[in-house]
């Protein structure tokens, strides 16, 4: 399988005695229960609870990598910068641009080729895990071993990515959903290992907690497929005439939504069809989620 270059994605580094507690008081990911080699999703969120940031983290020597994309990078360094007041961190962004995603032989050879991290000299030329990488944790929630590896390490189609992360149900800010638009329960982070309630207070934490607790999540992830081409990103999926949610990614006759599953799943229980546009579709929600789709409002609000 491929080693796809992302030139869209940017890193920044997160170190210093109190980088830990730093993060852990900020953003939706528990760092402390990050595993050494995996590279998890998080978000930092608005006092709201809605994403302003979105990202991956993983653990780097002395510190934190943070994957985010290129046009948000320099925007959550300055969001960093101004929580940190007097805190023990430096915050710095990587020399080297873009990410390398590789999945399948590609990444299982990868990791048992290159050893131990960090061979070469500064951290801005070396990257996270040096060539090693992270195991992305989302797409191992999709039985799918996926690393993460900073820097151009790979020459194949940023399509297959995306026909991956479609298939399995995995989402990308921009493509997907708009920032300060999405609750990351919209985005399946309650999930995907990116959204915490165990760890205490950080930004937002009270809006998702509660949102958690009460079960109020109906908007989420589906994977939506036609027996044509599916319309473009953006174009609405209704039922009987009434918007249901939006199309993001499309990959031919496959794409990624977020949808109102209380309307959708009545719509399906009602035999009405589900129309992207003009175009007969179907939904269906990620396998690795666990969710169903409620077949009432009754059912909805259990």
């Amino acid at each position: 399988m491929p080693a796809v270059f992302l030139k869209d994605r940017s890193l920044l580094f997160v170190s210093g005695a109190e980088a830990q507690s730093f993060l852990q008081n900020l953003i939706t990911t528990d760092i402390a229960a990050l595993g050494a080699d995996e590279a998890r999703p998080g978000a930092l969120l608005t006092p709201q609870g809605k994403i302003l940031f979105d990202f991956m983290i993983w653990q780097d020597r002395d510190g934190y990598t943070i994957e985010t994309d290129a046009g948000q990078r320099d925007g959550l360094l300055k969001r960093l910068t101004m929580y940190k007041l007097r805190a023990a961190v430096t915050l710095a962004p990587s020399t080297e641009e873009g990410v390398t995603v590789s999945w399948g032989e590609d990444a299982e050879g990868a990791r048992g080729s290159q050893g131990a991290r960090g061979s070469q000299g500064s951290r801005g030329s070396q990257g996270a895990l040096g060539s090693q990488g992270a195991r992305d944790s989302r797409f191992a929630k999709a039985g799918v071993t996926l690393t993460r590896r900073a820097g151009r390490q790979g020459d194949g189609a940023e399509a297959l990515y995306d026909a991956l992360r479609i298939r399995h149900g995995i989402v990308t800010s921009g493509s997907d959903f708009a920032l300060q638009d999405a609750f990351p329960h919209d985005v399946l982070m309650d999930f995907n290992g990116g959204l915490s309630f165990r760890k205490g207070c950080y930004v937002g934490q009270e809006v998702v907690s509660r949102m958690q607790h009460r079960g109020t999540a109906r908007r989420r992830v589906v994977t939506v497929s036609a027996a044509t081409d599916l319309p473009g990103t953006g174009t609405e999926i209704t039922a009987a005439g009434k918007p249901v949610g939006t199309l993001g990614s499309v990959d031919g006759g496959n794409g990624l939504a977020i949808v109102r599953i209380d309307r959708a799943g009545a719509a399906m229980a009602a035999g009405t069809p589900l129309l992207a546009g003009d175009t007969p579709v179907s939904l269906v929600l990620p396998a690795w989620s666990g969710l169903v789709f409620p077949a009432s409002a009754d059912e909805a609000s259990a």
